[in-house]
């Protein structure tokens, strides 16, 4: 074989070759291409269904702008109806603070007539009092008399330490004098006789 044989040889391979790789390529493009087509007729339903939405926001954007113009006048009305309760709100407290000062005022004076009526009416007591005074009093020391006769009276050695050695009580009250206490039974109780 000559060399121009071998030459044309690898050059109808390389020819070969290259006819199968364009066939190759052709064939991924036509299924990029495919699925490309796809992906725009996606988006054109899509458009198609967003298009009506888009139609009823245009709709409600026409009819908030008269909507939107009408709130400046109503922010400034508000304003105002602000202005107009903080002033309110001013006059509210000054008539607070006038009642509160009149209420200290009646307090005070309540105050007053209650101390004038109390000393009023101590004053004439006194007076009741020193004319009842002499009867009522003699009355009461009876009485208090008559109470205390009638209530018996309990005496109660105290002494150091208590002993219950007849021997030691004697020992004892030989060395110290025993001293007595009178109680009422009014006054005492089991637990303060024990103690």
């Amino acid at each position: 074989m000559s060399p121009i044989q071998i030459a044309l040889l690898v050059l109808a391979i390389a020819g070969v070759w290259a006819i199968v790789e364009l066939a190759l390529t052709l064939r991924k493009t036509r299924t990029v291409v495919d699925s490309l087509d796809k992906t725009v007729s996606d988006l054109n339903n899509t458009l198609a269904e967003a298009q009506p939405v888009v139609a009823k926001l245009d709709g409600a954007v026409d009819e908030l702008t008269p909507a939107l113009a009408q709130m400046e006048p109503l922010l400034k009305s508000s304003k105002t109806a602000v202005d107009a309760l903080t002033s309110n709100l001013v006059e509210v407290e000054a008539v607070v603070r006038d009642i509160s000062e009149v209420t200290g005022s009646v307090a005070e004076a309540s105050n007053a007539v209650s101390s004038v009526t109390d000393s009023a009416a101590g004053a004439v007591q006194k007076l009741f009092n020193k004319v009842k005074a002499p009867a009522a009093d003699a009355e009461r020391k009876l009485a208090a008399a008559a109470a205390e006769a009638e209530q018996p009276t309990v005496r109660v050695l105290i002494g150091e330490d208590e002993a219950t050695d007849g021997a030691d009580v004697a020992q004892k009250s030989a060395t110290k004098p025993a001293q007595y206490y009178t109680y009422t039974p009014a006054e005492t109780s089991e637990e303060s006789c024990d103690e």
